[in-house]
């Protein structure tokens, strides 16, 4: 139990704050307190903000005295070292329960009951993600506990509605609270309220405003609450400093206030909080947790929740896994990677855990006919990242879009986005369609019969990777080579693939040159010259006279054969000769006749085997014209005509 002298010693410590740099924290010992029943609050609410550049940093939330003391006032008697405690029915249970909570949820929480000191404890002592928290303090009895609350800087606790410990031990002024006045309230009306005072005997409370005035505020009766406003003017822009003082005349040992801020009837918050302990007391429960990655690096954004006086588990980041847990200091247990239970002491705590991460592997293949030819070096960009093919890639669980670089002589579409799970691999394989080019040329491609040229086929690509390839040649009939007519090899850009064959052309044709595996095919034309004609002249006895010429040309489609007939008189019957071409695989076929000459004869050609047959002409040129099928090179086709009537 604290004696009166110590107390002494405390008092005079604590009240220099109001002369020192140390009055930028609030209040002095024990000036916050909580109020089990018959209070209109509930439970006290405070705000603690953390920025973006501030995330991460030890939030140092501790309290002094969370426990209600029993030597300090229990059953109307006032113990020696009292701080403001109070329990108004005797050997009734009284709890007060600290809740630190944030935009996931609970964070910390940590019930305490009754003892017979002060004692000073950490609440929560590590880092956290920017956002706002709340700390919410709830006592349940029929009585009130004095503490106090503080956080590292550059943190603090802001409250609208709160309320404080005035005693009569201490009749210095309680800063109770800062308020910041910024330039955009000008004009607007600020009420300040204070709640319970019991009247202007037991204490005085005002306000400071920038430039060092004091304003007394309204003094409320038991019960009741005093408002002040303010219509804001801009030399009141800055801080406000509201105190509280107990008056000798007071005839409490200890007295609940409560503040409260409006702006223009809307919560406005304050700052509050800050104490210094008292010398020589050391934090009877001051828990440390490190949260960091396999390397040992923090985590960021991860923090840890405490549940009770014994449970700890750590906050990760979304899709973080824990991996491991240990106790570096202290004695508990190791529950799972994800929970330790400690004993109350001096403890310091590590998880480990891990990113979610899995792999996206990329490669490039050439489509290449039916072929797919694995493409090394390609360059391509994922997830801001510029790699090349193959790669693999360690992320976090996602989709991610792949971008192709382009390789000239190909095409590509746009893959679908890669995914990723945890410990899982995904695969994106970038396409490339190869472009090709393939070329017949004949020179010279107008030969006489059976004379030769030479075929050259040619595979060119833009495409810089060497492709396998085979060059073919499928000749015609009547075309024919000594060499062969096959080619392989590979080609890229600037190295094409040729084939040259020298070819004996005996017909006018096409051949066909053809690029596997890709089945890529062209043609390439060589004509043979006229073949040549025969010509015959016929006179008969009475005068008549006769001359047949005959003409053969290559054509699409075989040969086409002309015969020109002219006669100097009216004849019946006659009969040209036209032997169709012997020997070959298939026999010559003579196609429809075609007849032009005076429009007066009775022509009616019809063929009879190598005859045919004109009914009646009568003087003037005959042109017959018929297509020659026949597989018989073109030194063969021309066969010597007759005529004969």
């Amino acid at each position: 139990m604290t004696t009166r002298p110590a107390l002494s010693r405390m008092v005079l410590t604590l009240a220099a704050l109001g002369g020192t740099p140390a009055l930028a924290q609030t209040g002095g010992i024990l000036p916050l307190v909580s109020v089990g029943e018959k209070w209109p609050q509930p439970q006290e609410t405070y705000l603690i903000r953390v920025a973006p550049p501030d995330a991460g940093k030890p939030l140092g939330l501790e309290v002094y005295s969370p426990t209600f003391n029993l030597a300090d006032y229990v059953d109307g008697r006032r113990g020696a070292g009292y701080f403001g405690d109070e329990l108004y029915k005797k050997n009734e249970p009284f709890e007060t329960t600290f809740t630190l909570s944030g935009p996931g949820g609970l964070i910390a929480e940590r019930r305490f009951s009754t003892n017979r000191e002060h004692t000073w404890e950490s609440l929560f002592a590590g880092g956290l993600p920017a956002g706002t928290y709340t700390l919410k303090v709830t006592s349940r009895g029929d009585g009130k506990n004095a503490f106090a609350l503080r956080t590292a800087a550059p943190f603090t606790l802001e409250t609208s509605d709160f309320s404080v410990n005035a005693r009569d031990t201490e009749q210095t002024p309680l800063l109770a609270a800062r308020l910041n006045v910024p330039a955009e309230w000008v004009g607007k009306t600020l009420s300040v309220q204070n709640y319970d005072v019991d009247g202007p005997q037991e204490a005085e409370t005002w306000v400071v405003q920038p430039g060092g005035q004091r304003v007394n505020l309204t003094t409320s009766g038991d019960g009741q609450t005093a408002a002040d406003r303010f219509t804001l003017t801009p030399d009141q822009v800055g801080e406000w400093q509201v105190f509280i003082r107990v008056l000798p005349t007071t005839k409490q040992y200890s007295n609940a206030i409560r503040y409260s801020f409006r702006l223009n009837d809307q919560p406005v918050t304050a700052r509050v909080g800050g104490f210094t302990p008292p010398e020589g007391l050391k934090m009877a429960n001051q828990l440390l947790v490190d949260v960091v990655d396999p390397q040992g690096r923090p985590v960021p954004g991860a923090s840890y929740t405490l549940v009770g006086d014994s449970v700890v588990r750590p906050a990760l980041p979304a899709g973080y896994l824990p991996v491991s847990a240990a106790i570096v200091a202290g004695s508990g247990n190791i529950v799972s990677p994800g929970e330790i239970r400690y004993q109350p002491g001096y403890t310091k705590l590590r998880f480990v855990a891990r990113p979610p991460e899995g792999q996206l592997m990329v490669d490039a293949v050439a489509v290449y006919g039916d072929q797919r030819l694995p493409l090394p070096g390609i360059p391509f960009e994922v997830a801001g990242r510029t790699l090349t093919t193959p790669a693999t890639v360690a992320l976090p669980p996602g989709d991610y879009p792949v971008t192709p670089s382009t390789v000239p002589g190909s095409t590509f579409t746009p893959p679908v986005p890669g995914h990723v799970s945890d410990a899982g691999t995904g695969k994106v394989t970038l396409e490339y369609r190869v472009q090709t080019e393939l070329t017949l040329v004949t020179a010279p491609d107008i030969v006489n019969a059976c004379d030769v040229t030479q075929l050259t086929a040619t595979a060119r690509t833009e495409f810089p990777h060497r492709l396998p390839a085979r060059l073919k040649l499928n000749l015609p009939a009547g075309w024919s080579s000594d060499y062969p007519l096959e080619q392989p090899g590979e080609f890229s850009s600037g190295a094409p693939l040729r084939l040259k064959v020298p070819v004996r052309v005996c017909r006018s044709d096409t051949a066909e040159a053809v690029l596997a595996p890709l089945d890529l095919r062209t043609t390439g034309q060589a004509r043979v010259r006229n073949p040549g004609g025969a010509n015959v002249t016929r006179t008969v006895q009475g005068g008549a006279r006769a001359t047949l010429s005959k003409n053969v040309e290559p054509s699409a489609q075989g040969y086409t054969v002309t015969l020109t007939f002219t006669v100097d008189s009216t004849l019946e019957n006659v009969r040209l000769l036209d032997p169709l071409p012997s020997g070959g695989s298939a026999s010559a076929v003579r196609g429809p006749l075609n007849v032009q000459g005076p429009s007066l004869a009775g022509v009616n050609p019809r063929a009879d085997g190598d005859t045919i047959i004109l009914t009646r002409v009568i003087p003037g040129t005959y042109t017959l014209t018929y297509t020659l099928l026949t597989d018989q090179p073109v030194d063969r086709v021309v066969t010597t005509p007759d005529l004969d009537w």
